[in-house]
């Protein structure tokens, strides 16, 4: 690990990060769709806040979300309307569940005193619910999206809204995010970085690598507690 100091402030990406996003495949798969697409789907949407986000603007998550679907769908040979299979799609980020190492993980950090927000390209309303069904809500002092910082992550903008919510400079924060484009984003920001890797994926070279680099959240929790 580099030299990093203890943060203050845990920033954590909601999407992939703590929200297990493999269910949302079957919801393709119910709608008659091949299970593949949804990855696709995915990179999409991120391809197209990334691009609103350069040129200076931004558009909700599910806005964003249903035309980057309506558009995939309309080649696939689905088994109702689109419209309909649109909402059943979208439907699911209601349902998600955290992934199996984020209650420890948070709770371990919310034993070393560290203050814990989230700042999501979805909604705030989405990442309350998640984290209620996983009974951590109450570990969490602020739930912030970046619609209300008006540019998605990765842009500076929308970590320096977080910074600006929580009355911290960028240098007490530390973002934990499971996307390379997201630490990268923090980091040139000012952010310190962990970098949360379940799958044991090589790091991009061409983005700034993170601080802490770890297999699990409790992980994490673990080596800030070494500091």
């Amino acid at each position: 690990m580099n030299t990093v100091r203890l943060p203050r402030v845990i920033i954590f990406d909601v999407n992939e990060t703590l929200s297990d996003m493999a269910p949302m495949a079957a919801r393709f798969a119910d709608v008659g769709a091949p299970e593949h697409l949804f990855p696709t789907w995915f990179a999409g949407v991120l391809r197209d806040g990334f691009a609103l986000a350069v040129a200076g603007t931004a558009r909700p998550f599910a806005e964003v979300g249903s035309g980057v679907l309506e558009a995939l769908l309309s080649d696939a040979a689905i088994d109702r309307q689109l419209d309909d299979a649109v909402d059943h799609i979208m439907a699911g980020f209601a349902e998600l569940e955290v992934h199996p190492d984020v209650v420890a993980g948070v709770n371990a950090l919310a034993a070393q005193g560290i203050r814990m927000i989230t700042l999501s390209n979805g909604s705030a309303s989405l990442a309350q619910s998640l984290l209620e069904r996983a009974g951590v809500r109450s570990a969490f002092e602020l739930l912030l999206s970046v619609e209300d910082a008006g540019r998605w992550k990765p842009h500076a903008d929308a970590y320096c809204y977080a910074l600006e919510q929580c009355g911290i400079e960028p240098g007490d924060a530390m973002l934990v995010a499971v996307h390379p484009w997201d630490i990268d984003g923090a980091h040139r920001a000012g952010l310190s970085t962990a970098w949360l890797d379940r799958e044991n994926r090589p790091y991009p070279d061409h983005f700034v690598p993170a601080d802490v680099t770890a297999q699990s959240l409790p992980d994490v929790a673990r080596m800030l507690g070494e500091r």
